[in-house]
């Protein structure tokens, strides 16, 4: 069985996506509607613009999404899914080239999230760290110690969790990792505290356009971040969608349960080749294959 999954922030590049806009009718066609949904040219700064450009939340978000849609709506009719997932911002990729979306309103949604999470990061300094070597259980337990705001945000693979919260928390809790026994701990170069508490503006903030937006049955299971399990439900899949923002991010429960459902190949859609890398980690079994 075949799983398409999706990329999230970090993995934008600059120049991603113009092979695809200059070979592609559709694909091109796609970019320009998104560029009038948006109200700016999106593509001049994913084509040509500079990597702090393509850094801030409200350019990243939609850009990627856009990438991963297009890429999967390239496919045409040999883009057949038995499962899709995506790893935070790309649960949204996931929802629409499953069906469960249109390309419009995923859009839109995408740049309101990118929008109002922009919002929470300024409102309150915070970022990211990654604990490699340590056991997820260990880290709940010293991120549970610290007076801050910390939590763990990203279960990416086995050995890596990434924890997200202040920045007085996030250097509280890096200083026990270490004296736990981590290799290291290191710092992001992120502009806030995603999939943490700190995010509760912006899910306060997109809830009316999750809720007002028309959701499908997708063609095939979705497997979302907030519980690492396979959904179909429209009513489920956009309640698990805000969720999301403040909750972790449980790609490695995500992999798992896809593999454990009978998926044997699969293919990120989307700049990168981050989430091949995770999947391999998490079963070694699978084969992975990616275009970008």
């Amino acid at each position: 069985m075949k799983a398409y999954v999706f990329p999230g922030q970090g993995a934008q590049f600059v120049g991603m996506g113009k092979d695809l806009y200059d070979n592609n009718e559709e694909a091109r066609a796609m970019f320009e509607k998104a560029n009038e949904v948006l109200g700016f040219r999106i593509t001049d700064l994913m084509f040509a613009g500079t990597e702090d450009d393509l850094k801030q939340t409200k350019v990243t978000q939609p850009a990627i999404f856009l990438h991963s849609v297009v890429l999967a709506k390239s496919l045409g009719d040999d883009f057949k899914p038995d499962m899709v997932a995506g790893h935070s911002l790309g649960e949204f990729s996931a929802l629409v080239a499953a069906g469960a979306l249109s390309f419009e309103e995923g859009l839109k949604l995408v740049a309101a999230r990118a929008q109002a999470m922009q919002k929470a990061c300024e409102a309150k300094p915070s970022t990211m760290a990654a604990v490699p070597a340590l056991p997820d259980e260990k880290i709940e337990a010293l991120c549970a110690e610290v007076d801050d705001v910390v939590a763990p945000a990203n279960y990416n693979c086995p050995g890596q969790v990434v924890i997200s919260g202040t920045i007085e928390g996030i250097d509280a809790a890096c200083e026990k990792m270490l004296a736990a026994g981590a290799k290291r701990a290191l710092k992001l170069k992120v502009g806030g505290a995603f999939h943490s508490p700190l995010m509760q503006p912006a899910q306060d903030e997109l809830a009316a356009a999750i809720e007002a937006a028309d959701f499908q049955t997708p063609v095939c299971p979705v497997y979302q971040n907030v519980d690492g399990k396979p959904h179909t439900d429209p009513a489920e899949i956009k309640a698990n969608l805000l969720k999301q923002l403040t909750a972790p991010v449980r790609w490695t429960q995500d992999v798992q349960a896809m593999v454990a459902d009978g998926a044997t190949e699969f293919v990120e859609l989307g700049p990168g080749s981050v989430l091949q890398g995770l999947v391999k980690k998490i079963s070694r079994e699978v084969a992975t294959s990616g275009m970008q």
